[in-house]
């Protein structure tokens, strides 16, 4: 074995970082530098409990786990330094280089394990992939028996001056496991909800249901908890991830902040280069560099008051983004706060923050995001509306909101908030308010922008037309009137309706439509038949009631008399009547030309409504004029011959 000795490694990175440095190993510790760093990365050789060789994605790698439980990652070894190293772990810290076998079967299931800040997932108890849980921003509970981790975005990380140029990278940003089964959790004398990984490994076996040991006392078994395999889980990446809190360490803690986007109450515990968002289901660590902007708006209630948050990437959860925070401060509601402020955050931010608050609200909590993001805080410019407010009550799609016209842009909150600048807009489109359409009590604003996008407002009260539009000209913005024909049309239908008292003329459907027009049995005089010559004591009530009615008088001598056969007749008279209506088959048949012509012109009227049981109008205004009183008994008449 060697003298103890030092060795120097080129373009070597640590970490995450995307530039290389050199590294070197000295007996007593090891040190990194990157070329326009002034620090140094120092790690003393009495803190080194194991060193590691794998392969990586950047050639070979180095990994120094100290004591602690943290690990130092170095990549961009050659292989043929494997050898060196291994002489200078014997020498210098006096153990052994121990060679790391990664599983490269690409399966999709395996265990999870934690060591340090560290996930690993090993299958067949090999690692696939390793997780730093450093760098998760959120984790919550997708469904019963999945969770969800949500990572910092490239912009998000501690890193980022150490990175050096910032150039545009790709990142996982979330991953998802599945996670089955109920375990038994032991319950300490601390929280319920604290949970720590060696006492759920000591109480679970391969799957997943609790182990007893033979002989073991019930009385002193420990009190425990059904929980599902995912919650516990769960709860510990929130504690490995330090996505709990962390009492002593924040400047203020907001409790019990209303959201109005994304819906619901969260806590709001603010540090010095990051803050934190919990709520009931969904946790959020923000930090202040992608805060992009800061508006305070008052809402038109008088009651209350909105902070807007603007975030660059925006806050996920799932598949929803959310650009903006929108909170609810009562206008009135104050607080008395103080912060937890050292020397070196005073000096920070130029003593521009006071040690105790007794205000509004809304005033604390809009001043210490403005002091920690070095923002500018958005209000209300010189619009006012109709009513002497600074936004206009109107809907985007199915949503009801509020309109801002502000002295750089309009945002419409809360739901969703959406950001116009005024320097991307193109024109604006009024809609329904010209022509014939007085009567309207709204209209619709359109925003089309440079990108050929389009942003609609509907719902807006007719009596803000005229504010916002002389407001929009001193903006030099583009407005237009647009008033489609069709539209135009019904509205002034409308009108002329309403304000029309007399009756219309109603054209009945077949005269529309080009159809015959049915036979009026009323009049009966409106279709003259030139060839009909009726007798002129011949009556068609007579004919058709009157017992006594011989019929049309004929100029032959032997013509007999037709008399009509009683109601009710015995079998010996059904020969009689057959005989009497031969007899009068042909004295119809002989009548000649005038008869026949008389019967074909009337359409055969008083036959039918015999034969149909009186389905005329003349037996109904018969019926009608003698109603109330028995109708006589008739007896059948001839049969008349068909026509």
């Amino acid at each position: 074995m060697g003298e103890p000795r030092s060795q120097q490694f080129d373009n070597i990175y640590y970490g995450l970082n995307l530039e290389a440095g050199v590294l070197k190993l000295a007996p007593i510790g090891l040190g990194w530098k990157t070329s326009g760093a002034d620090s140094i990365l120092t790690v003393s050789a009495e803190e080194f409990r194991r060193l590691q060789w794998l392969r990586v994605a950047r050639n070979y790698q180095l990994r120094i786990q100290v004591k602690n439980g943290d690990v130092h990652k170095f990549d961009g070894f050659l292989k043929e330094d494997y050898e060196t190293l291994r002489e200078l772990s014997k020498v210098n810290y006096r153990m052994g280089l121990e060679v790391k076998e990664l599983s490269i079967k690409g399966w999709n299931w395996g265990k999870t394990d934690f060591q340090g800040t560290q996930l690993l997932f090993n299958v067949s108890n090999k690692t696939m992939f390793e997780i730093p849980l450093s760098q998760v921003a959120n984790t919550n509970l997708a469904s019963r028996n999945e969770v969800s981790l949500e990572f910092m975005q490239p912009e998000q990380m501690d890193e980022d001056a150490q990175r050096g140029s910032a150039k545009p990278v790709h990142e996982l940003v979330e991953m998802r496991f599945y996670i089955p089964g109920i375990v038994s959790v032991p319950l300490g004398e601390g929280d319920e909800g604290d949970i720590t990984l060696q006492e759920t490994e000591k109480k679970t076996n391969v799957e997943g249901a609790p182990e007893k040991p033979e002989g073991e006392d019930p009385e002193d078994e420990e009190v425990t908890e059904e929980m599902s395999a995912a919650s516990v889980f769960h709860e510990i990446v929130k504690e490995k991830a330090d996505l709990t809190q962390v009492s002593g360490e924040g400047i203020v803690l907001f409790s019990d902040i209303l959201l109005l986007t994304p819906r619901g109450r969260y806590d709001i515990d603010m540090f010095s280069t990051f803050l934190r968002l919990r709520g009931k289901t969904y946790d959020y660590k923000i930090q202040y560099s992608t805060v992009m902007k800061l508006f305070l708006l008052p809402k038109m209630d008088d009651i209350h008051v909105m902070f807007v948050v603007g975030l660059d990437p925006p806050l996920r959860q799932g598949q929803t983004r959310y650009p903006f925070l929108v909170m609810q401060f009562t206008k009135d509601f104050e607080a008395e706060v103080e912060l937890n402020l050292d020397k070196k955050i005073e000096k920070t931010y130029n003593n521009k923050l006071e040690e105790k608050y007794d205000t509004a609200q809304y005033e604390i909590v809009s001043t210490l995001f403005k002091v920690l993001t070095q923002r500018k805080v958005t209000i209300p410019g010189t619009y006012r509306s109709h009513h002497a407010n600074s936004a206009i009550k109107c809907s985007m799609k199915a949503n009801e909101g509020y309109l801002y016209p502000l002295e750089k842009c309009f945002l419409f909150i809360p739901k969703p908030p959406t950001f116009i600048p005024i320097q991307d807009i193109k024109s604006v489109t009024f809609s329904r308010v010209a022509g014939n359409t007085s009567s309207a009590r709204t209209f619709d604003l359109k925003f089309n922008m440079n990108s050929g996008a389009e942003t609609q407002f509907s719902s807006i009260n007719r009596e803000e037309y005229k504010n916002i539009e002389e407001w929009m000209k001193s903006k030099n913005i583009q407005t237009n009137d647009d008033m489609n024909e069709d539209s135009m049309f019904a509205y002034k239908a409308l009108e002329e309706l309403a304000d029309s008292d007399e009756e219309e003329e109603v054209i009945p459907v077949t005269k529309r439509r080009g159809l015959p027009e049915p036979m009026d049995l009323d009049n009966e005089d409106e279709s003259v038949d030139e060839d009909f010559v009726a007798d002129e004591s011949e009556s068609d009530v007579a004919e058709e009631y009157d017992e006594e009615y011989r019929g049309s008088q004929t100029s032959s001598d032997d013509e007999k008399r037709v008399e009509r056969p009683k109601k009710k007749l015995k079998a010996s008279g059904k020969t009689e009547l057959k005989s009497k209506s031969e007899d009068v088959d042909k004295e119809s048949s002989s009548k000649g030309k005038e008869v026949e012509t008389a019967a074909s012109s009337r359409k055969g009227k008083e036959v039918e409504a015999i034969s149909s049981s009186r389905k005329g109008k003349e037996v109904d205004r018969v019926s009608s004029s003698k109603k109330g009183k028995e109708p006589e008994k008739r007896k059948p008449g001839p049969k008349l011959p068909k026509s």
